[in-house]
């Protein structure tokens, strides 16, 4: 392949094997929830979890236009990613306008407000999210993903009813295939439920730790937010942070793709996922206050899985300590994922 096609040169060998593992791990992994193992039927699972991570993070850097030279093939390709993910009921310009407002306006700005809907629902519904949630089911994420699917049958806004013919043949698609999965192994059918389960579950913890933004739910994409304050680079830093998978062993952050290095792509977000971790040691050194490892977090994921699900507020960082992010509850759907 020429480096031409892609937009860095140097990104030709590291771009190659992102996008082989995703959908060769795909591939695999999918195949391997056939077999008669059950060793290797969860070898499948966690392969075909993973694979779909790396796409996942591949469409954020589709979002961003840092893989390919050409916009065609970012959105090319970040259309592909989205089969694999899932995500494919809404288009991949909606996706990224979405994702795209959150780095400009410096906030969660979102279309749907899960709390919100939730206060209005029966309680009986509430209630039975709640104890999805506690039962670690990313039961928030599974709602704003069938939401998606319905918005264009159950609104007049005409923008969203003209994607009903492309909902309809998605769902018809994926319902034909995963109807022929399960006729052919109802094992293989729920293990490819459980790993895109495990898919959402790792983004939705990494997506909530890395900013304490205010949250702001508008009518639509154009909405504004409130000028109550100024959102300024400090600001954008200040309430960043980098949820590293471990700082002693800096190549496990290669299992997000270096999303985690999430203050230095705010600083620089047209750099691509394999200079992330570089341009974060150039940037902020050994000793940033913003580095915010996993396992600290690890706690009050647990701890505020309810929380985060009612509550406005995201808590707060200590300045210091190994506990300094216990009070930190977390955001819950602002997944780059949703288009809402």
């Amino acid at each position: 392949m020429s480096a031409q096609i892609f937009r860095y040169a140097d990104g030709k060998l590291a771009n190659s094997l992102a996008l082989t593992y995703a959908f060769a791990g795909y591939a695999l992994g999918f195949a391997l929830l056939f077999a008669d193992s059950w060793l290797l039927n969860a070898a499948g699972t966690l392969l075909l979890g993973h694979a779909m991570i790396i796409a996942a993070y591949l469409i954020h850097e589709f979002a961003h236009g840092t893989i390919f030279a050409k916009p065609l093939n970012n959105e090319r390709f970040g259309e592909l990613c989205s089969w694999l993910c899932g995500s494919c009921y809404a288009g991949f310009q909606d996706l990224r306008k979405k994702h795209m407002r959150h780095h400009v306006d410096r906030a969660d700005v979102i279309t749907f407000d899960t709390k919100v809907f939730l206060n209005r629902c029966p309680a009986w519904f509430r209630k039975l999210v709640l104890v999805a949630e506690w039962a670690y089911v990313p039961a928030v994420e599974l709602i704003m993903h069938y939401y998606v699917i319905l918005l264009p049958f159950i609104t007049s806004n005409p923008k969203h009813r003209a994607n009903r013919r492309k909902v309809a043949l998605t769902l018809l698609v994926r319902g034909v295939f995963f109807t022929l999965v399960a006729l052919v192994s109802l094992k293989a059918a729920l293990l490819y439920f459980v790993a895109w389960s495990i898919m959402l579950t790792v983004l939705r913890f990494t997506d909530a730790y890395q900013h304490t933004y205010d949250a702001f739910a508008v009518l639509e994409d154009g909405g504004k937010i409130p000028d109550d304050k100024q959102r300024d680079r400090t600001y954008e830093q200040m309430n960043t942070f980098s949820n590293v998978v471990s700082v002693r062993w800096p190549v496990l952050d290669l299992l997000l793709l270096n999303f985690a290095y999430h203050n230095a792509h705010h600083e620089k977000p047209v750099a691509p996922w394999y200079r992330l971790r570089k341009l974060h040691a150039e940037l902020y050194g050994d000793t940033y206050g913003q580095v915010l490892p996993m396992h600290l977090l690890f706690k009050s994921f647990h701890q505020h899985r309810l929380r985060r699900v009612i509550d406005d507020n995201y808590g707060e960082v200590a300045p210091a300590g190994e506990r300094r992010a216990d009070g930190f509850y977390g955001a819950v759907g602002v997944s780059f994922l949703t288009a809402v």
